[in-house]
């Protein structure tokens, strides 16, 4: 899969934050300077204060007045409650990909192979880019922007990523369960909305109910 272009300094920025916290260089409840940020990457404090606002708007990081940009503590029932949006989007694309995907799925087989790979390699890095990576393209193969950028929006890679640095969440195989949607998609089962649903539902974080 080619990796998306980034266009604008704010999007650089944007990515440059985001790794930092996925690989725990700013850890849950940590400040964020947004002058440090632009220091180190010898940019004006416009973009940077424009890439923590999308990361706010994806929930990853709050601000308050006098307190300034911090990390969110995260809970598994924050991760979780994406799940049941992302289910029901990702069902709506199953049912408008439906035809387009039984007659070429060669958009989502590399990312099974994949998977079966990361599978057998233990590598739970490859197992989160290549789920994610899946789903993105069922979603694009519906063929409706709005429904992408919606589904986009949600920040799945992100929040998958941290739950397993978080929150310790296993990254189960599915590379056998995606292998299955494939097959359905092929098939064109009249069930296909229900199946994509369930799926993404199994693979939500659980936490326990006090």
């Amino acid at each position: 899969m080619t990796a998306p272009v980034i266009h604008s300094l704010r999007e650089q920025i944007r990515e440059h934050i985001l790794e930092g916290i996925i690989s725990g260089r700013w850890q849950p409840g940590e400040r964020i300077v947004e002058r440090r940020i632009a220091t180190e990457l010898e940019v004006s404090q416009t973009p940077v204060r424009e890439a923590l606002r999308e990361l706010e708007s994806l929930r990853l990081i709050e601000s308050a007045p006098n307190k300034g940009v911090r990390v969110r503590n995260l809970t598994a029932a924050d991760l979780e409650e994406s799940y049941p949006v992302r289910a029901g989007l990702e069902a709506i694309a199953a049912e408008l990909a439906v035809d387009r995907l039984a007659e070429d799925c060669s958009a989502l087989e590399p990312h099974v192979s994949a998977l079966y790979e990361a599978d057998r390699n233990a590598d739970g890095t490859a197992q989160v880019r290549h789920t994610v990576a899946f789903h993105r393209e069922l979603v694009r193969a519906a063929g409706n922007s709005v429904l992408l950028h919606t589904w986009e929006g949600l920040g799945i890679e992100v929040f998958t990523a941290l739950s397993i640095r978080w929150l310790g969440t296993v990254q189960q195989s599915y590379a056998e369960e995606h292998d299955e949607l494939v097959a359905a998609f092929q098939r064109r089962d009249p069930r296909i909305a229900e199946l994509v649903k369930a799926h993404v539902l199994g693979c939500a974080p659980r936490h326990e109910s006090k």
